[in-house]
């Protein structure tokens, strides 16, 4: 038996165990469109999850998968583990190795290619090819030459006509993770590789990283005959960092890698960077037939909105249908959002999104608003009766598990907070909440559970005469009692959360018939024009369309 590969079955089963409890529902997509065999690349975008991303991928994909990871994160207790337990690679990454300057620097007005210093150490900070990085303003360019303690060259010009302060970020070269990466991909694995960079909560994808590219035309120069695949993965996440949230993995269709580009890659040079620059080119726009890029928050908002408001009310779509749909009407909003029909129907699209939110209902419950009357009424004195008696159900386990609940959020919170200050990209630092979550539960879970079985087990060696095998074995039992306790009241928490949400467009129905008339009106109508507006464009997008049908 292979030890790495028994460690690595291992490793994922469990984390793919403690994903299916932080995570409802779990979805693959596409998952029949991964080579069997020979090596694959899967690129994947976006980052939205940090640690989580890659545990989804090697659950879903179905192959051993090595991924990639930062160099540093391999020194933190939990995450290092799991990371060589699953046989990722590590990166030293330049970013990670940033310093801040000593002293303040300023451009040579008559030569912005050249950088001045005041109580500056450029010697011992800065090398050839190096990064300066200007704090406060985002310029920054390479270090041609190092002239002096107090003046720089520049490759490119930077403007600084004030006394500012700096960083310095190394040059760092990464052959080492090349040859390990072509040598896994001639032994016929498979790589994840995520090449946005770090991790991030944007509802866009950043840029990529050229270094994919260079893996996969790098392994096909050095091994001839070797046929990388390139697998596009998009991850779709619903509320990523909530806890029994849902997530949708889509792999796309694998990009085949040309002899062509691979002869370009190997003359060097122009034509190198070439190679890398189409290839890259066509890893974004195979990403992109996978994932959902919106413009801005204000603008995905408007795309669920419309998407929900086309879907009948009768009809129920899993939630990977719901993605696709998501990304068609993106698609689309994209090639006529200049429109005046569809700048008309986005404003009024998110004027009623402002009604739902001020009635304190979803979209899904306004249909449900057309109850009323003495039937209604005793219908939510039956649903109140259920959902406390679940509640009385799920008390025990939420009592035992609430110190696990405030420490995780504490934690995750104080990680996010942290890892914003630390970014230029992040938003609000919510991509590395479910990590922390995660990490925390599995430091607290087994070791609460441990402690409520030692008092159990206390309280019995002094109540009882029972010898210390009994004892133990009652701890044993105490532990898992409590974890069954726990499932079953989490399970029972989330049909009671159901049906409890069920409540709030009854209880309007019958508090304000008027307000439910008009929210259904605004709905009809706004419903009807989307679904005659995607009538007339959808052939137009897409070839495909078939308005008879909701699954485009």
């Amino acid at each position: 038996m292979n030890y790495k590969h028994f460690t690595y079955d291992l490793t994922v089963a469990f984390l793919s165990f403690v994903l299916s409890l932080f995570f409802r529902e779990m979805r693959p997509r596409g998952s029949h469109r991964i080579p069997k065999e020979g090596p694959v690349i899967f690129v994947v975008a976006p980052h939205a999850n940090q640690f989580v991303d890659p545990v989804l991928v090697m659950k879903a994909c179905g192959r051993r998968v090595s991924f990639l990871i930062a160099e540093k994160s391999m020194h933190q207790r939990g995450i290092g583990f799991f990371a060589r337990m699953v046989n990722a690679l590590p990166v030293i990454r330049p970013q990670d190795l940033i310093k801040k300057g000593k002293g303040t620097i300023h451009s040579d007005p008559a030569n912005a290619f050249h950088i001045l210093g005041q109580d500056t150490v450029f010697k011992s900070q800065f090398n050839p090819l190096d990064t300066l990085l200007m704090i406060g303003h985002g310029g920054k360019a390479q270090v041609l030459q190092v002239v002096s303690d107090t003046e720089l060259i520049l490759k490119s010009e930077l403007s600084i006509e004030e006394p500012t302060a700096y960083k310095c970020m190394p040059h760092v070269e990464q052959e080492a993770v090349y040859k390990s990466v072509h040598d896994e991909l001639n032994r016929g694995g498979c790589i994840t590789i995520f090449p946005e960079g770090g991790s991030h909560d944007r509802v866009e994808m950043l840029p990529l990283k050229a270094g994919v590219t260079v893996m996969a035309l790098g392994a096909m120069a050095k091994y001839p005959g070797l046929d990388v695949k390139i697998v596009p993965v998009g991850l779709n996440y619903f509320h990523a960092h909530r806890f029994r949230s849902r997530a949708v993995i889509e792999f796309g269709t694998p990009l085949t890698i040309s002899a062509h580009q691979v002869d370009m890659f190997e003359s060097g040079g122009l034509e190198k960077r070439q190679a890398c620059g189409k290839l890259l080119d066509t890893i974004y726009d195979s990403l992109k037939s996978v994932t959902l890029n919106a413009e801005s928050y204000e603008t995905l908002m408007f795309i669920q909105a419309a998407r929900r408001l086309y879907k009948p009310a009768h009809r129920k779509l899993h939630i990977s249908q719901v993605v696709d749909l998501n990304r068609r009407f993106l698609i689309g909003y994209n090639m006529y959002k200049s429109d005046p029909r569809v700048i008309e129907l986005e404003q009024r699209v998110l004027a009623y999104n402002q009604l739902l939110k001020y009635h304190g209902i979803k979209d899904h419950q306004v249909p449900k608003t057309k109850l009323g009357g003495i039937r209604t009424i005793l219908l939510i004195c039956k649903r109140l009766s259920i959902v406390l008696t679940l509640a009385l159900w799920d008390f025990p386990g939420a009592i035992l598990n609430l110190p696990i609940v405030i420490i995780a959020r504490v934690i995750s919170q104080q990680k996010a907070e942290a890892a914003l200050k630390s970014s230029s990209v992040k938003v609000a630092g919510r991509d590395v909440l479910a990590t922390w979550k995660l990490l925390v539960g599995l430091v607290l879970v087994p070791s609460l559970y441990g402690f409520y079985s030692f008092l159990v087990s206390l309280l019995l060696l002094k109540t009882t005469s029972l010898n210390f095998t009994s004892i133990f074995g009652y701890f044993i039992l105490t532990w898992f009692a409590i974890a069954g306790i726990s499932y079953a009241s989490l399970r029972s928490g989330e049909i009671g959360l159901d049906i409890a949400k069920s409540l709030k467009p009854m209880m309007l129905s019958v508090i304000d018939p008027a307000g439910a008339e008009i929210l259904r009106q605004n709905r009809s109508i706004l419903s009807a024009n989307i679904t005659d507006l995607i009538n007339e464009y959808g052939p137009k997008a897409f070839p495909d369309f078939d308005g008879k049908t909701i699954y485009l």
